[in-house]
């Protein structure tokens, strides 16, 4: 356990943050049940400077072709912030800003900015990217491992959405371009939602909790036998190649999820 973690409270809401594991959330307590699969590589973690996938850890920026490293071969996955130590900027006892400065390997320099804000009834999460210099395209999310059980013999959670499109993986987990009807599950799979990212998570008997944001796609990944994860984000897989949202000296990319929950 990191000894910088830092907690945010509101009513019998509990939030653990730990800036020193890709300011990630540790944990996340709702009158005392824990909602987070635990673990180094679980919580809550954001995903930038990109999202999920990039087609063999290149992408071009202007005429200039980056690699970066293939931490998920053939492809580079999930950004370079989720592993590195953030920068407290501000805390309250239930609100918190982190920052993170890009540094190799990403080719760019620029900063990001997470906020953290809890009541009784949501959790508001928010990251944003400035570039320092020149500008170059990005993508910023979140990757929540949510338990697909919360114990005491109570049953499996139940995940409910509508999107307007899936995009179609192909045999490398890459979109492949097509939009298809959205398919049923079990998904390791990207959908695109124009209105917005509108998930409801169900545990039946105990818990409701939508995850929103005015993003416009979202992962949904529910393969693992202890976790289901619903992960908003500003483009698809592969997106800083297909998609590409620049981040330039006068605008920045800024994104932002809220979850609500209610007892049941």
């Amino acid at each position: 356990m990191s000894t910088h973690q830092t907690q945010l409270t509101a009513g019998r809401a509990e939030l653990v943050i730990d800036p020193d594991n890709g300011c990630r959330i540790s944990s996340l307590r709702i009158d005392g049940t824990g909602l987070l699969r635990q673990g180094a590589k679980y919580g809550c973690f954001p995903m930038v400077p990109w999202c999920g996938r990039i087609e063999q850890g290149q992408f071009r920026s202007g005429g200039v072709r980056h690699q970066l490293p293939l931490n998920s071969p053939p492809h580079a996955i999930h950004g370079t912030a989720r592993e590195a130590a953030w920068q407290k900027a501000r805390e309250e006892k239930s609100e918190a800003a982190f920052t993170y400065d890009l540094v190799e390997p990403w080719p760019y320099p620029g900063r990001v900015t997470q906020t953290f804000e809890l009541t009784e009834d949501s959790l508001t999460l928010a990251l944003g990217i400035e570039t320092y210099g020149d500008s170059f395209p990005a993508q910023a999310g979140w990757h929540p491992w949510f338990l697909r059980n919360l114990g005491d013999g109570g049953e499996d959670v139940r995940i409910d959405f509508a999107a307007q499109w899936q995009e179609e993986r192909g045999d490398d987990h890459l979109p492949t371009g097509r939009r298809i009807e959205p398919q049923p599950g079990p998904w390791d799979d990207c959908f695109g939602m124009p209105d917005g990212v509108d998930v409801t998570l169900t545990w039946p008997g105990r818990l409701e909790l939508k995850v929103t944001s005015r993003a416009e796609w979202a992962v949904i990944y529910d393969e693992q036998a202890e976790a289901v994860c619903v992960e908003p984000q500003s483009g698809p897989p592969n997106g800083i190649n297909t998609l590409p949202q620049l981040v330039t000296p006068i605008e920045p990319l800024e994104i932002a999820t809220t979850w609500a929950w209610r007892r049941l």
